[in-house]
């Protein structure tokens, strides 16, 4: 049962356009807008030339996929970006200048102080601060902080310890391609490509997302630090991650020890997770129930289970979490924040 954020109130019907609509991500952006039923007045699919052209289908109807220009936003209410950072910082203004509001899902805006960073259960009154601009998180710290977000409330957030189980799907559709092409290309016998990573993932784990930094540490790994301090208003907040690309093709898992300022106990934990919207506890372990990306591939909420008490750190708490990052991740959080609007 779905557990997510919503408003009860009706909404009225906007005019959309999604940046990047032939993307991983573009396509989920249309599959949620259908399902929870936006009240869309219109759709303008955008993308690059290259994808100019192509054919997509939203609630029965075959709309074409046009050419993304400076022009593109013209009597656009909303227009949901999914295409890289260089493609907002390059085009999102224009779309504010027409007088669209714009949901970002790159990084180009997270760190702006200017620009609201929102995972809806969390923060969404941050919303309603918004200049033209509203950036979506990291889809590793979306998930994980969908889990660590009502246990700060219990118990008071200090610091994290993670390591994250990426699935190729957030590198992208070539990315998820490269996975398959390597297993089959195995299975046989055959000589295996690398075009995507800079080693083999089938059968492989890569611990390198991103590029490295002079401390040692990814982008992707200082993500969760920089973004969970702004998404929950805790300047103070620490994070040592380590990011790991694993050959799985859709949803993230990550292994969470998190330390708190008030002394934690199980059951007000479990309290706290199965009271948050979008989050599911699944933790019965001695029937081999816990969090799988394979079962929330295409799920709405994530799910966090192993909960327990920490061995090593006082006041600390270690689980594991899982969730679609196409979903929570990117596409599914950006249209909640198209709600909120």
């Amino acid at each position: 049962m779905t557990k997510t954020a919503t408003d009860s109130r009706p909404l009225q019907p906007k005019h959309l356009a999604i940046v990047g609509a032939t993307g991983a991500v573009g396509i989920e952006m249309l599959k949620v807008l259908e399902r929870r039923n936006f009240p869309v007045a219109s759709l303008r699919l955008l993308a690059s030339p290259r994808s100019a052209g192509k054919k997509l289908t939203f609630r029965g109807q075959e709309l074409t996929v046009e050419p993304l220009t400076a022009n593109s936003f013209e009597g656009i209410d909303i227009a949901l970006f999914s295409a890289g950072g260089g493609i907002s910082k390059e085009f999102a203004p224009h779309a504010v200048k027409a007088g669209a509001i714009v949901v970002d899902n790159s990084s180009a805006f997270r760190m702006d102080p200017k620009v609201p960073l929102v995972v809806p259960e969390i923060n969404a009154a941050d919303a309603a601060m918004h200049s033209g601009i509203l950036a979506n998180p990291n889809c590793t710290t979306a998930i994980t902080l969908m889990a660590v977000h009502p246990l700060h409330q219990a118990f008071g957030l200090k610091r994290i310890i993670a390591s994250s189980y990426q699935a190729v799907s957030g590198t992208g559709a070539m990315a998820i391609e490269e996975l398959r092409l390597q297993v089959a290309a195995i299975s046989e016998g055959k000589p295996v490509t690398k075009e995507v990573y800079p080693h083999q993932i089938a059968f492989n784990v890569i611990p390198h997302v991103d590029s490295f930094l002079e401390d040692g540490y990814t982008r992707e790994e200082m993500k969760m630090q920089n973004e969970g301090r702004r998404i929950m208003n805790l300047p103070d907040l620490t994070a040592s991650v380590t990011c790991v690309r694993v050959p799985v093709y859709r949803a993230h898992s990550v292994a969470v020890t998190a330390e708190f300022e008030r002394p934690v106990s199980l059951e007000k934990a479990r309290k706290a997770i199965n009271a948050a919207p979008g989050i599911q506890l699944h933790d019965d372990p001695s029937h081999a129930i816990y969090p799988m990306p394979i079962d929330c591939s295409g799920e709405d909420d994530c799910r966090v289970g192993r909960m327990r008490l920490d061995c090593a750190l006082p006041n600390a708490l270690t689980f594991w979490v899982a969730g679609d990052q196409l979903l929570k991740g990117a596409a599914l959080n950006a249209v909640q924040i198209a709600e909120l609007l």
